[in-house]
């Protein structure tokens, strides 16, 4: 998956939940698709390296600079700077991932690009995100621990074998598919076992949410951000048996030695690119070079910080080579 592919498929079954739940399927699906914007090059490799980068210089957040992008960076129209979404949008994307900070907390605690940004637009970084943030939220988990279950068995950093016999939920759904389709090709074996793992995992989600709404019965927004929890969420029983997927998958793909090399090249590609270029701000764009300030470093980093963020991996390589590899000269 690409952070695209993966936001799609978020986007989808977001949609798919807030319709079950009735609630607004366009506010789910908005939150959803914009949720990784402010994703770097290398996911969150990048992003720890961009956080190193930006340390003295106010900090980087991926869901900080996703606002950034559809608030501040997204210039297309004359009158405004972003992209004029709706303040529920918005709340809605800042806080998919709870409230930025306790209810009466001090502000000061949150990093500075969160606080800058919260003062800015206006928004209210206390009381819990929007029913709809929490679908986009949720889905999210559903989608990358049942996707990387898939891109890891065809990557070949595990076996069907190894994963049927560590994660018992996952072994159950090979084994209904085979039950019912014997002598299945292994592509849609894997196809049709995750799209059913999806499927308990969605129902398990809506059946969970349905239960907390119908108990805690808001009849409005303000209700939901008074609330103490979230009330969309998983039961215990399945926020167990995902417990152990993701054990598996954090031993046996995210820490996988391939994945540790490609990690280690990345976060040198991002910090040697942020360095070349704060040192030599003339080698940006020209419009990115225009927004920066020679005599402002921490205007300057964060329009450096802004520009690689923007990168997908390939881009980032490719300037990367364009800037430092003397074997390719223009």
């Amino acid at each position: 998956r690409t952070r695209l592919t993966h936001s799609l498929e978020v986007a989808q079954l977001a949609r798919s939940l807030a319709r079950r739940l009735r609630l607004d399927e366009d506010l789910a699906e908005a939150c959803a698709l914009a949720h990784d914007l402010g994703h770097p090059p290398f996911g969150h490799t990048g992003e720890h390296a961009l956080e190193q980068c930006m340390e003295a210089f106010g900090g980087f957040d991926h869901n900080a600079q996703t606002i950034r992008v559809i608030a501040k960076l997204e210039r297309t129209y004359p009158a405004f700077d972003g992209l004029n979404l709706t303040r529920d949008t918005l709340e809605g994307v800042i806080k998919h991932n709870g409230p930025l900070a306790p209810r009466g907390g001090d502000l000061s605690a949150i990093p500075a690009v969160w606080r800058e940004l919260s003062t800015e637009l206006g928004l209210n970084p206390y009381g819990q995100p929007l029913l709809e943030a929490q679908v986009a939220a949720l889905a999210d988990d559903v989608a990358y621990n049942n996707h990387d279950i898939d891109d890891g068995l065809r990557a070949g950093m595990f076996t069907l074998e190894d994963i049927c016999a560590e994660v018992p939920m996952v072994g159950e759904a090979f084994e209904s598919v085979r039950r019912d389709f014997p002598g299945l090709d292994q592509d849609r074996l894997i196809g049709e076992a995750v799209r059913r793992l999806i499927g308990e995992w969605m129902g398990d989600l809506a059946a969970e949410s349905a239960s907390r709404i119908a108990a805690a019965g808001p009849r409005s927004p303000d209700d939901v951000r008074a609330l103490e929890r979230p009330l969309i969420g998983f039961s215990d029983a399945m926020i167990a048996r995902g417990a152990v997927l993701r054990q598996f998958l954090m031993a046996r793909m995210y820490r996988h030695w391939r994945v540790n090399r490609v990690r280690s090249r990345a976060k040198k590609v991002v910090r040697e690119l942020f360095d070349a270029f704060l040192e030599e701000l003339d080698t940006l764009p020209p419009n990115w070079r225009r927004r920066a300030d020679p005599a402002d470093p921490a205007r300057s980093a964060r329009v450096v910080c802004d520009y690689i963020a923007g990168m997908t991996d390939v881009f980032a390589v490719d300037e990367h080579r364009r800037m430092l590899n003397l074997a390719r000269w223009p």
